[in-house]
């Protein structure tokens, strides 16, 4: 067991159907909503139902710096020209040591956006690029 403190040391890995994407120190929008629709009974005036109508799942936005696993990004976006297709994903969030916190299963994932970095000899700053995917759920994640 690491005495390693998870908040601090965790970063993530991302593949595309099982093609390693690379690692990335920063993972935000793992989510889900449920949209709610209220009905009122008649005669009911004690409680109004809240029924689930559908499920909306938020963009994920995965930063890191700069490295040569961008060609690999690269390529997965450019592939949407010669036409969509909408892979599986696996984020894995993993210590510093290498052994896995948690590990998400995404469907349908679909490249949204990607940012390179600011090449400014000015600045000082580590290169950075973000690239942002939408997925339509979650699924189980195979071998667990």
């Amino acid at each position: 067991m690491s005495d390693l403190d998870p908040g601090s040391s965790v970063f993530f890995t991302l593949t595309i159907d099982g093609e390693d994407l690379g690692a990335f120190n920063g993972c935000e929008g793992l989510g889900s909503t449920v949209e709610i629709e209220e009905r009122q009974a008649g005669g009911q005036n004690d409680f109004v139902w809240k029924l689930p109508t559908r499920i909306t799942y938020s963009s994920i936005r995965l930063t890191r710096p700069l490295t040569s696993d961008t060609a690999r990004v690269a390529a997965w976006i450019s592939s949407i020209s010669e036409g969509i297709v909408r892979p599986t994903a696996q984020i894995s969030a993993l210590r510093a040591d290498g052994s896995l916190v948690a590990r998400w299963g995404l469907l349908d994932v679909l490249p949204v956006s990607w940012q390179g970095p600011s090449l400014d000899p000015a600045n000082a700053a580590v290169a950075t690029e973000t690239l942002e995917i939408a997925h339509h759920g979650f699924t189980d994640v195979e071998g667990e």
